[in-house]
């Protein structure tokens, strides 16, 4: 770690945000500065990767110099009046809890340059889409970083406009109908977030985060805090996804372009599972008790819905199209996010962070695999392939065939690997939740959630069955194995899969001293 000064730490999270706004406005001149290439096309998608690629080191340097002896601590603090008659201020921090997610947007952001660099976007403008990958960027991070309310509420929104138009403008079949899903589902459930919010705001005369956090809801009547907490809990569901409110979801990745896909599932669903954490635990402690068993029950239920509709899709005809299939696995494991926050419980807190930078490493990679697939065998509908004489990947391309392996039994929660600790602490957590909520009920929840584990084998063990194994045939199209630039995209999230299950204490280190004080009611 390296000794720098808070108000460098100001500065670096301050570029961090807004560097890559800036960069999508410069993506849009006529020519990027600085940079040249062989095309207009080729200058701009090297603009991206510099912007991302800055942004990623800047956030490295941010993760050294923050103090992992304190990490329960608010740091690199920016707080400026913005809107004084209302009192919204521009109030940017970090601590264990964002810093992860922090790094990990910054991460697969660059990842989803460097790839779309070498594999150029088709069906639009480069500049277009340079610039909606950065404001994506931008939006995210402010999410992670935004300590007051109305400021997490405008960038929690500002990913909608740009995500849209990746999936309407460089989706593949049925992109119009599946932009328009996700776009109608998230802003309906953030207009009634912003009520949630707006009541709290108003009631206790501040939409500063860290002062509601440290009043832990006592100005708060606890009817106050449940219609607030099912007002924001809407919005923050319907973005994480939570069952029923998900059916956005395996249309929106089934159409999107391979790093659509990788951004929705990597970050943008960890916006709302963060929003729980971040506002209505701490701020809402009382309406969170009331609604925990219920948000429990709909987790458990999307994580066995889940696991059964990925069965279904593996072993049927017409529809069982893989990226679908990794859409509705993404219900399964963000249930174990939401079991684990359910909890109210340090672990399960801890088990939810971990499960979400986990999914987003994990599920990341396995979108890369498939727009790969897609891209070399032209469909990714099993029983299309299939009929192409087999896929057979470990003879036809070993090391894709292997790296699909590796995503999957990643994804079912191999001990050793980073998907296992999340979904064990959240099951943890469940076997002894919160003192006031009810144990017999959780139990019953863990059960059910150990059960859904059991499905998720089941079925990712089916797809590297049916994709990697079996006789080559051939006579079936020759396809080509793991390209330099792939290998380049795709080796940070193996490895960080890896290092994270073997070592584990390197995140729950961060997350766990500022779950603690999270729960106890407080962040300064």
């Amino acid at each position: 770690m390296i000794d720098i000064s808070e108000s460098v730490m100001q500065l670096l999270l301050a570029v961090i945000v807004a560097g890559p706004l800036l960069g999508a406005v410069a993506a849009l001149l006529p020519a990027p500065p600085g940079l040249k290439g062989r095309s207009p096309d080729q200058a701009v998608l090297r603009h991206g990767v510099t912007v991302t690629g800055v942004v990623l080191v800047l956030a490295i340097v941010l993760a050294l110099g923050f103090d992992h002896d304190h990490p329960s601590r608010m740091q690199a603090t920016t707080d400026i009046s913005w809107i004084p008659a209302l009192g919204i201020r521009i109030h940017l921090g970090v601590d264990g809890i964002s810093l992860p997610l922090l790094v990990l947007t910054a991460l697969l952001t660059f990842l989803c340059a460097l790839y779309s660099f070498f594999k150029r976007p088709a069906g639009g403008s480069p500049k277009a889409f340079v610039a909606l990958v950065l404001v994506l960027e931008s939006g995210t991070l402010a999410t992670f970083a935004a300590l007051d309310l109305v400021l997490f509420f405008l960038a929690f929104e500002t990913v909608l406009v740009p995500m849209y138009f990746l999936i309407a403008r460089w989706g593949g079949a049925g992109r119009q109908a599946a932009a328009w899903k996700f776009i109608l589902f998230t802003l309906l459930g953030s207009v009634v977030m912003l009520l949630g919010l707006l009541l709290i705001g108003v009631k206790e005369g501040t939409f500063d985060m860290m002062a509601l956090a440290t009043d832990n809801g006592r100005g708060l009547s606890t009817s106050v805090q449940v219609i607030a907490v099912l007002a924001i809990g809407v919005g923050l569901a319907v973005k994480t996804p939570m069952w029923p409110l998900h059916s956005w979801l395996p249309d929106a990745h089934t159409a999107a372009p391979t790093v659509g896909s990788v951004l929705l599932a990597g970050v943008l669903l960890k916006m709302g599972t963060y929003g729980f954490v971040r506002i209505l635990l701490p701020i809402a402690p009382d309406g969170m008790r009331t609604f925990a068993p219920y948000l429990a029950a709909f987790a458990v239920v999307g994580i066995v819905y889940g696991s059964l509709a990925c069965l279904n899709l593996v072993r049927q005809g017409a529809r069982g199209d893989l990226k679908r299939l990794i859409a509705y696995s993404s219900v399964g494991h963000m249930g174990f996010v939401l079991l684990g926050i359910a909890t109210m419980s340090p672990t399960g807190v801890n088990g939810a962070l971990f499960a979400n930078i986990a999914h987003g490493l994990i599920t990341g990679l396995l979108f890369f695999l498939v727009g790969a697939l897609k891209d070399r065998a032209g469909t990714s509908d099993l029983d299309t392939l299939a009929e192409q004489g087999g896929m057979a990947l470990y003879g036809k391309a070993p090391r894709l065939g292997g790296l699909l392996a590796f995503a999957a039994v990643a994804s079912l929660g191999l001990p050793g690997l980073a998907g296992f600790w999340g979904e064990m602490l959240a099951l943890f957590g469940a076997f002894r939740p919160d003192e006031a909520l009810s144990r017999p009920a959780f139990l019953v929840f863990m059960s059910i959630a150990a059960f859904g584990t059991l499905l998720t084998a089941a079925y990712m063990l089916l797809v590297v069955r049916r994709v990697c194994m079996g006789p080559r045939d051939h006579e079936a199209p020759v396809l080509a194995d793991v390209q330099g630039y792939e290998f380049a995209a795709w080796t940070p999230l193996v490895a960080l899969t890896v290092l994270a299950g073997l070592w584990p204490a390197a995140l729950l280190g961060l997350t766990d001293p500022a779950v603690q004080k999270l729960l106890a009611g407080g962040l300064q």
